[in-house]
């Protein structure tokens, strides 16, 4: 699978370009600010119908303009597949794949595979255990709609719950019997995510270790834990445990939607001992598990965007990462870079072909 071209109408700070690429490698050049990542982010919305980075849509409309347009031509299983999105002020958003549009924008994930690594997937190390949860949901979610699915009727059962805890306290009543039904459609849609993850958690954290040590080319042991309440108890007996505790709270303090997963080198948490250099080591070592992840699924290979890695990584770290992309490791690559003789140095060493996109200022030279 890969991307053969990307049209952007008002879409940030690009008023209209149109590039087309090569299947292996494509590099964009400029300063920051030049729009370089804007187009990362663009190849982003039309395999996940949102941005990598403002979750505002409306935010990524050009400023003063009514609306964006994004536009992708890919090729995948030998056919040509068209993907448009289309979003207007005041507007619902407009999304289609070979001119039908869908009627679930989830029924989109996983059909164009993507995983991108970028400065911000810090937040993964240093934000709370939402993050990471959203992190491990996004890769099962590529390549297990059921998966997705149940998750999204969980946290719909969630909130419902929620609601009712808040009615229960607002009119100073409480009725067992309605709390009964979203105790039990959370009973069976827990069990079902948390199987899955624990299933994941033992295929992905053995290939991550390896492209640890691959990048680190150290024997540091680094871990990934997978922490849930579920591991020591059955959402049942929680559910029952905390039901004071959330009749106070207003809201559901037990379940699957607590898990979190724990980074660790050695014996320490990797936020707390971890160097910088280790941080973004274990970060990129991360992402490229979730690449294996998913091409072992879904049997091709997703996309690859590398925002900025070049310029926060040390020399030899910058050599391992070029040497896993010359063994032919991964498919379609989109890399950013500040320095264009230092991109050629790169990519001459890689035996593909590859294109170099000059920009500035939102447009592509």
């Amino acid at each position: 699978m890969h991307l053969n071209s990307l049209s952007l109408i008002s879409f940030k700070n690009f008023e209209e370009s149109l590039l087309k690429f090569s299947s292996n490698i494509n590099c964009f050049v400029g300063n920051n600010g030049s729009g370089k990542t804007n187009l990362l982010d663009a190849i982003y919305y039309l395999c996940f119908c949102k941005s990598y980075f403002n979750s505002v849509d409306t935010h990524n409309i050009q400023h003063s303009k009514p609306f964006f347009v994004v536009e992708g031509v890919f090729d995948r299983n030998e056919s040509s597949e068209k993907v448009f999105c289309a979003v207007k002020r005041g507007k619902k958003k407009v999304f289609k794949r070979n001119a039908k549009e869908y009627e679930k924008l989830a029924d989109h994930i996983g059909v164009f595979p993507l995983v991108i690594i970028s400065p911000s997937d810090r937040d993964l190390i240093v934000e709370g255990s939402d993050t990471r949860r959203k992190f491990v949901d996004g890769v099962i979610s590529q390549s297990d709609k059921i998966y997705l699915q149940n998750l999204l009727k969980y946290k719909q059962v969630i909130a419902q719950r929620n609601a009712l805890l808040k009615f229960f306290a607002a009119n100073r009543t409480f009725d067992p019997l309605s709390l009964d039904i979203y105790n039990d459609q959370m009973i069976d849609l827990a069990s079902k995510i948390y199987t899955t993850r624990v299933a994941f958690m033992k295929q992905f954290t053995p290939v991550f270790q390896t492209y640890y040590k691959a990048i680190s080319g150290s024997s540091e042991v680094v871990d990934l834990v997978y922490k849930s309440q579920l591991h020591e108890s059955s959402l049942s007996s929680l559910l029952k445990e905390s039901l004071t505790k959330d009749k106070i709270l207003q809201y559901t303090s037990c379940g699957i939607h607590k898990d979190d997963l724990l980074f660790n080198i050695g014996a320490h948490s990797i936020k707390k001992q971890g160097s910088q250099g280790q941080q973004k080591t274990y970060l990129i070592a991360l992402k490229l598990a979730q690449f294996d992840f998913i091409k072992n699924v879904v049997g091709y290979k997703p996309l690859l965007l590398l925002d900025d890695i070049f310029d926060k990584l040390d020399h030899t770290r910058v050599e391992s990462v070029v040497r896993l992309v010359s063994e032919h490791h991964f498919g379609q690559i989109f890399i950013t870079d500040t320095q264009r003789e230092r991109t050629e140095e790169i990519v001459r060493k890689i035996d593909e072909t590859y294109r170099i996109f000059d920009v500035e200022n939102g447009a592509v030279l």
